[in-house]
């Protein structure tokens, strides 16, 4: 405590010596008369000064005040004085009236307006505001006129320590790597001091480390935090809790401090090389395991994190190096071994290999710390499992001539099982790929047979399946392809290449050619179609035409002479005979139609028909043609025009026989007899004989506006139905409204009944067993029959 109000009595009294000591700078001249301005209680008096400086003095009217200076945070029981004002034209006679005006005058700042004595009746604080600007006015105290112009003066608020350090941003983070060297930079961090930093220590903050040491330490003066220790290391501790102090007052007894925290945390090197967990490692794969399936994992341990505890595995040796691989899963930080070549137990049933883990990211900086690597040995032992069988050839390839014999034997496929307790095998052709049957195999050598005669010129080729099945595991099975190529035969004989009709103009001349024809052969020898053509043995010397073959295995007919004559001869048939070159040969024979026809002198055939002849001299085809166009033209006119004459359009009036109407009769009850002469509206009734001229339309709806008709009257007993008729044909006839278009006709006429009753037995009380038919017997012979079998006494009904 002694030492603390030493400090607050220096910093009272430091301001004060100072501005002792700064006196002589600090006078005040006013903007008009330049009056001197000296501190209140000062040695300095007017009486003391020369004759001639008073009267020089006084010719000048100036102001004489403390020099104005408050502490912030005063708080007494009296207002504190800041100052006085006093100016030299006062001779203490109590003329003069001091008027203060600016900032806080009145609220905050007070003057007596006869001595001039300025007193603060507020608590000031700095750190809102630092200085006031105030006006200071001696006036005349009866008549308040201003002896002298306005002076302007400024009171300060002097500071004192009263605000404590703050870290604004505080908890602080930061990262440092793990392995540093002493003395790394990690962070700095700021505190702010809201006293005045220019007067005395109050602002002046000094940093330190209240805890996490030895780790870390701080410069005093910038806050700037290294690390304490070298080499850290992260796999040891990953986190450090540092709390920080910042004191003013440099740090001194006294002073007010703040503190935050700082989170360290130290990231990861690759300092550490990965490890196999275990240093062998024993897988066990069937031999029929699917290629590419994971057989097993290794995994080497790094305790890294990241991308600093990535690494990569191969295989270095072994005897499975081209049957397996190694691949790293980046996810789990650990290798998958696949298969990469079928395995099999009988030819080999283990492996042994040695697999390395390296580091993907190596830093150089611990590479003296040795190889970032590590290897592990793998056993893999083949288990034996029972495998489908296995043909000698992957695909087969047969051939078979087109004329090949039933049942003889085109080829030949073998499987065998591959498991050392080997299965007898059983051979089938999967059907969906020989739906014709056109194939048979024998079920236990594989020899496969012709079934159905083939024909290269239907299909060269044709491609089937056959089945391997182990006898004692029917479940294990194989397939296999097989091509049978169909070779060709010659079982064709040659033909026309289409049909040819040729014609002969009866103005051609002796050699010239009328047709060349081609053939064809749907048979495909090796070295190619030649044709030999010739005419029939007993048309040799014919008279008309002969043949000649050409170079490109074709051949021209020509004439042997002129005068051809359409009225004559009108068609000639010229039989040829087409060979082949195969083996053995085969031939056929093909009639040309040689058409004689009528041609232009340049050759160009106009008409084949012996009817041409007939024709008006001068009259062409085309005129021809156009006169049978024009009468078919006239022929389809007349036939149109006879029927739409024939045609008649529906009439619109209506007739007797066209009168087709659906009328809805709704009745309420049962009726009343024969006498119900009103259960239907007779008045619907058409009249036939078209009275007074008039028949309505049944197209359009009558143009007057439906009157409603009278409601029938009761017919009374023993009406005539001719004259009800009569009457209501009457009533239609002259209603233009009435119907025949349609309509619902309501009729609510019940009738009266009826004198012959009911003919119903569904009010009957009796019973059939309760019924006397004996007056069956009585209607005659035809009813007699039937009276027995309805008359019969009780004891042949229980019969």
């Amino acid at each position: 405590m002694p030492e603390r109000l030493a400090e607050m009595l220096l910093d009272l009294w430091t301001p004060l010596i100072i501005l002792w000591i700064t006196l002589p700078p600090c006078i005040y001249m006013a903007p008009m008369n330049q009056s001197q301005v000296l501190m209140s209680g000062s040695p300095l008096e007017l009486n003391s000064l020369g004759e001639e400086q008073r009267i020089l003095n006084r010719s000048k009217r100036g102001w004489v005040w403390n020099q104005m200076f408050v502490l912030e945070e005063f708080s007494g029981p009296e207002p504190i004085l800041v100052g006085r004002l006093h100016t030299d034209l006062d001779p203490g006679s109590k003329k003069i009236k001091y008027i203060l005006s600016g900032d806080g005058a009145g609220t905050i700042f007070q003057i007596n307006d006869v001595t001039g004595d300025i007193h603060a009746i507020k608590r000031l604080d700095r750190e809102e505001k630092a200085e006031y600007t105030l006006t200071a006015q001696a006036v005349d105290w009866e008549t308040s006129k201003p002896l002298e112009p306005p002076s302007e003066f400024i009171i300060k608020v002097q500071d004192i320590n009263d605000n404590a350090p703050e870290f604004l941003n505080g908890p602080y983070h930061a990262t440092v790597p793990e392995m540093s060297i002493l003395g790394t930079s990690v962070t700095n961090v700021t505190a702010t001091d809201a006293d005045d930093p220019v007067y005395g220590n109050s602002a002046k903050l000094v940093y330190s480390i209240l805890e996490g040491q030895p780790y870390f330490s701080i410069e005093p003066e910038t806050a700037i935090i290294k690390t304490a220790l070298p080499n850290m290391d992260r796999e040891a501790k990953e986190e450090y809790l540092v709390v920080i102090q910042a004191k003013d007052m440099g740090g001194h007894s006294g002073g007010l401090s703040g503190t935050t925290t700082l989170t360290v945390t130290l990231t990861d090197v690759n300092d550490n090389p990965p490890k196999f967990a275990q240093s062998l490692y024993h897988f066990s794969v069937p031999e029929d395991v699917v290629l590419g399936t994971a057989i097993g994992r290794v995994k080497a341990n790094d305790q890294d994190i990241g991308e600093n505890a990535q690494s990569s595995y191969d295989i270095i040796d072994g005897d499975g190096t081209a049957l397996f691989e190694i691949t790293s899963d980046a996810q789990a930080q650990d290798g998958i071994i696949r298969l990469r070549k079928p395995l099999d137990f009988e030819t080999k049933k283990s492996y042994t290999l040695k697999v390395e883990a390296a580091n993907v990211h190596i830093d150089p900086r611990f590479s003296g710390r040795g190889p970032f690597k590590d290897t592990a040995t793998v056993k893999i032992v083949v288990e034996d499992a029972d495998e489908p069988p296995v043909f000698s050839s992957p695909t087969y390839l047969l051939e078979v001539h087109e004329n090949a014999a039933l049942n003889s034997v085109i080829g030949q496929v073998t499987a065998r099982d591959p498991d050392i307790t080997s299965s007898p095998i059983r051979f089938s052709i999967d059907r969906h790929t020989d739906l014709e049957r056109q194939f048979n195999i024998n079920a236990d050598d594989g020899k496969i047979t012709l079934a159905t005669p083939l024909d290269r010129e239907l299909s060269v080729w044709h491609n089937i399946t056959i089945i391997a099945t182990e006898i004692r595991n029917h479940s294990q099975i194989s397939r296999v392809p097989v091509a049978i190529k169909v070779l060709d035969v010659n079982d064709n004989a040659p033909e026309f290449a289409s049909e040819y009709e040729a014609f002969l103009c009866e103005n051609g001349k002796p050699g010239q050619v009328i047709q060349t024809v081609s053939a064809m052969d749907k048979d495909d020898p090796k070295n190619g179609h030649y044709f030999l053509y010739s005419l029939l043995p007993e048309m040799v010397n014919n008279p008309n035409f002969t043949i000649k073959k050409n170079e490109d295995n074709s051949l021209s007919i020509l004439a042997k002479h002129n005068g051809f004559n359409r009225q004559k001869q009108e068609v000639y048939l010229l039989p040829i005979i087409i060979s082949d070159s195969g083996n053995p040969p085969l031939s056929s024979t093909s009639t040309l139609t040689i058409r004689v026809c009528g041609c232009s002198n340049d050759g160009v055939v106009q008409s084949c028909n012996v009817e041409a002849y007939v024709l008006p001299i001068g009259l062409s085809m085309g005129a021809l043609i156009a006169i049978l166009a024009c009468i078919i033209l006239l022929l389809v006119i007349v036939v149109l025009f006879v029927t739409l004459r024939r045609h008649k359009n529906e009439p619109l009036i209506i007739k007797d026989d066209e009168d087709v109407r659906e009328n809805i009769i709704r009745y309420d009850d049962e009726g009343g007899g024969e006498e119900d002469t009103e259960a239907f509206d007779i008045a619907t009734l058409q009249n036939p004989d078209g009275i007074n001229g008039f028949l309505p339309r049944k197209d359009i709806k009558p143009d007057l506006q439906f009157m409603p008709r009278q409601g029938l009257a009761p017919v009374p007993n023993g009406v005539d139905v001719d004259e009800f008729i009569n009457v209501r044909l009457h009533e239609a006839d002259n209603d233009p409204t009435a119907p025949p278009y349609d309509s619902i006709q309501i009729y609510g006429y019940e009738g009266r009944g009826s004198v012959a009753g009911s003919l119903s037995s569904l009010e009957s009380t009796t019973s059939d067993s309760d019924q006397n038919f004996d007056y069956l017997s009585d209607w005659g012979p035809r009813f007699k029959r039937l009276g027995e079998l309805y008359s019969v006494g009780e004891s042949d009904k229980e019969t």
